[in-house]
């Protein structure tokens, strides 16, 4: 009778090892929450959720002026949007353009180039095409020395290297209307100037 109650004992400590085992049925402290949501791929690329490229950039005065503002360029799908915000200016009318190069470092803006003008277009104002890229017409000044004016440039964007992007440009506000002659629509003087980056 003693060897058939160490026999059943001995079945029975076998039958918990044999489902316990090293730590058979019990949970991993590694083991996900939720054994049904995805794992993580290792060098996936995540989810663009950023929205759309934006750029702001600051005006440098030039020429003796003691302009002031912003300018803020967004990728949209129809061009880069520019709306650009001045102060301390003339009233009126004053021509901006973007020009070929981010290089506001002259003293009189020379060193942005000339109008960003990849295409080989003639100058125009906004309301005509063909024209070049950089072409955004006038800002409108008020009596209180500031104005803001808001575009899109069609066929423009804000991809690096691209050969129609506007990184690595400036925008340029000049000292009178441009009244779109040729060949850059007789601005006159450059008198602030933002570099795009």
């Amino acid at each position: 009778m003693q060897k058939l109650g160490m026999k059943l004992g001995i079945i029975g400590v076998s039958s918990v090892l044999s489902l316990f085992g090293c730590g058979g049925s019990q949970p991993s402290p590694e083991a996900p929450a939720n054994p049904e949501a995805p794992a993580a791929t290792e060098g996936a690329p995540a989810a663009d959720s950023a929205g759309p490229k934006t750029i702001e950039a600051t005006f440098q005065p030039k020429s003796g002026s003691e302009l002031a503002g912003t300018a803020t360029l967004t990728e949209t799908p129809e061009g880069v949007k520019v709306v650009l915000s001045v102060e301390h200016l003339t009233p009126g009318e004053h021509g901006t353009h973007v020009h070929e190069k981010g290089d506001c470092s002259a003293p009189d803006g020379a060193s942005a180039g000339g109008h960003f003008n990849p295409e080989g277009h003639p100058h125009a104002l906004p309301v005509s095409t063909p024209r070049h890229l950089g072409d955004l017409g006038n800002i409108t000044i008020g009596a209180d020395g500031k104005g803001t004016l808001e575009i899109v440039a069609p066929g423009t964007n804000l991809k690096d290297g691209d050969p129609n992007s506007f990184v690595g440009r400036a925008i340029i506000v000049h000292e009178k209307l441009d009244d779109g002659g040729q060949p850059t629509g007789n601005a006159g003087g450059r008198i602030g100037c933002a570099e795009i980056k």
